[in-house]
């Protein structure tokens, strides 16, 4: 039987406290509750919807060394989450209706949150011929979303054979932007310090060009385009200019591009090694601005777990990737609502709302906190602080770059279609 919360005296996206009724999988009106009814006490707390992420890596299957869709998914309830889309680049690779089917069931058997896998464009993200994209849009998944994502479908030509197949149901090519024939050797943002740490530059014009490239083609052949983890300021100007031409293109800013800056790689440690790099102070600046003013539709994690050994070595062999789930909400919370850029609403907006319209599944998630309305919320305390101990993490691993930070907030209650996944900050 499942359990009946009364949560009381919550503020619904910042507004004035109320009460919520999470009752048979769904937000019901309060005066119904029953006498039995589990109460919360949420004063202080805001409701938000069940956070979306476009753009998670779960590892699984292959390298589960590194992750697993439960442990994954654990991480993802911590931090607000109730869909995550899992990344195609597992081992094998998703690129077939039976390994995104394997996800998908995984995610179901574990039961922390709705786990949509995302299928390669292309064969093994060889990037030289098309995955079985019909066949994994009509699996049990039901994928929407294909990106070779760690990879950039440079070819131009398959570039926009892959935008013209999604059509067909209504998919998305999510582009991992890099020219890789710019960024052979890549370490770090290229600039004066790259140069002066003696590190192979990764210039902003790699993921420029290829954005440029593939507004025109989605332009040209009438289709969506959706731009992961944009990271320059070169690129918000793009898609801006592309969607007031009427591109039907969406993008994404992960939380670390949105706080963090190039001069951590003077430290040389691989915790901050990611692709794309850490960018200048100018470019964090101008990717908030984006996201505020909406050029920039998602913030997603590009959560990229890695072990132990992937990242403690030297900078040139490390891993590139960090852990993003669990710290998401407060990152943003840090660079974009205590600094005015943007309200509760609007986090919604960025956090459950656009991810889950882009990603096709909005008829689950992305819901207002309203009756009637699927039970997927989160109880969330601005005021709270934390320090980030990786110790502390529901990952396997443990590559946050956020370690000893203090950052604010703390997610309090998760609710799954309203099954706590989570209830005073600890797993259920």
């Amino acid at each position: 039987m499942s359990t009946t919360y009364l949560i009381k005296n919550v503020s619904v996206l910042g507004g004035e406290p109320t009460d919520l009724l999470l009752r048979d999988g769904v937000v019901a009106d309060a005066a119904d509750a029953p006498a039995d009814a589990e109460t919360i006490d949420a004063t202080g707390l805001i409701a938000l919807p069940g956070l979306v992420d476009l753009h998670t890596h779960l590892r699984e299957p292959g390298r589960e060394d590194a992750e697993t869709v439960e442990t994954g998914t654990r991480a993802a309830a911590l931090g607000g989450f109730t869909a995550v889309h899992a990344m195609a680049n597992t081992e094998p690779v998703a690129d077939t209706a039976g390994v995104v089917e394997q996800v998908w069931r995984l995610g179901r058997e574990a039961g922390y949150c709705d786990v949509y896998p995302v299928g390669a464009v292309t064969v093994g993200l060889e990037g030289e011929r098309l995955a079985e994209l019909g066949a994994m849009a009509d699996s049990a998944a039901r994928v929407r979303v294909f990106s070779d994502d760690g990879k950039c479908v440079s070819d131009a030509v398959l570039m926009r054979r892959a935008l013209e197949y999604v059509k067909a149901f209504d998919g998305v090519v999510a582009q991992h932007a890099q020219e890789p024939r710019l960024t052979e050797g890549a370490q770090m943002n290229e600039g004066e310090l790259s140069g002066r740490l003696g590190l192979a530059g990764w210039p902003a014009v790699a993921e420029e060009a290829i954005i440029a490239r593939d507004v025109l083609l989605a332009q040209h052949v009438g289709s969506r385009l959706h731009v992961c983890h944009l990271s320059t300021a070169g690129s918000v100007d793009i898609v801006r200019w592309a969607k007031a031409k009427g591109v039907d293109v969406t993008a994404e800013a992960c939380p670390h591009h949105l706080l963090l800056t190039d001069e951590l790689a003077a430290t040389y440690d691989p915790i901050y090694k990611v692709n794309p790099p850490l960018r200048s102070a100018a470019d964090v600046e101008a990717v908030k601005a984006g996201l505020a003013d909406g050029t920039i539709d998602i913030v997603a994690t590009d959560h990229a777990p890695h072990p132990h050994e992937d990242k403690d070595c030297e900078w040139a062999a490390a891993a590139f990737g960090m852990l993003g789930l669990e710290t998401a909400l407060s990152i943003v919370q840090q660079t974009m609502v205590d600094t005015g850029l943007l309200d509760w609403a609007g986090v919604a907006e960025r956090m459950s709302y656009a991810p889950a319209r882009i990603g096709r599944v909005s008829d689950q998630h992305g819901r207002p906190v309203e009756v009637g309305e699927p039970a997927n919320v989160v109880l969330y305390d601005p005021g709270a602080t934390r320090t980030v101990d990786p110790a502390e993490s529901a990952s396997l691993s443990r590559n946050t770059p956020y370690r000893g930070m203090e950052l604010p907030g703390r997610v309090v209650a998760t609710f799954l279609r309203g099954r706590a996944t989570v209830l005073d900050g600890k797993l259920q």
